[in-house]
C-alpha cells in the first residue's frame, strides 16, 4: 500500500551516473536503460544507503524525454554526473516490499493521483526523485505546484 504525505525539501546535490530516456523507452524491454544504470552504479561503486534516482531536465511531461541520474548525496568515486534537487514542496509516495514491485506500485499510484482533476496539486516537472533507504523501502518525491 502506498502512503502519501506533503513535505518541504531542502536543496541537495546528488552525484552518480546519468542517462537520457523516456517512459515509453522504459516500458519497452528492448530499450529500457534505468535498470542497467543502477547495475553500473552498484558495480562501479557500492554506495551506502540511501540511494537516489533523480528525474530532471524534463522535455515536457510524463510523455517526454528526461534525464535520470542514479547516485548518492554528495560526491562519490567513479561518478560522472551530478544534479541539484530543487528546494520546494513535494508529494512523498512511500511503499515497502520487494523493491521493483514497491517502485512500480508507487509510480502507478502517482500516475493515477495526477490524472484526478480534483487534486489541488499539479506536477512541476522540474526535479522528482526516488530515495531507497533500505533493500525493501522506497519513497518517490514528486515536485508540485498548487492551484
Amino acid at each position: 500500500m502506498t502512503h502519501i504525505e506533503k513535505v518541504d525539501i531542502a536543496s541537495k546535490q546528488i552525484s552518480g551516473l546519468k542517462i537520457r530516456t523516456s517512459n515509453a523507452d522504459e516500458m519497452n524491454p528492448e530499450t529500457h536503460k534505468i535498470g542497467a544504470l543502477w547495475g553500473e552504479l552498484i558495480g562501479t561503486y557500492t554506495p551506502p544507503f540511501p540511494h537516489y534516482g533523480v528525474y530532471h531536465h524534463y522535455e515536457s511531461d510524463l510523455n517526454g524525454m528526461y534525464d535520470f541520474l542514479v547516485g548518492v548525496e554528495g560526491s562519490c568515486d567513479g561518478c560522472t554526473g551530478s544534479v541539484r534537487i530543487q528546494e520546494g514542496r513535494y508529494l512523498k509516495f512511500s511503499a515497502k516490499g520487494e523493491l521493483h514491485e514497491a517502485v512500480m506500485e508507487c509510480w502507478k499510484h502517482i500516475w493515477a493521483y495526477f490524472e484526478d482533476p480534483s487534486v489541488d496539486e499539479r506536477r512541476a516537472y522540474e526535479t522528482d526523485f526516488e530515495v531507497y533507504s533500505s533493500m525493501d523501502e522506497v519513497s518517490v518525491y514528486i515536485g508540485v505546484h498548487y492551484f
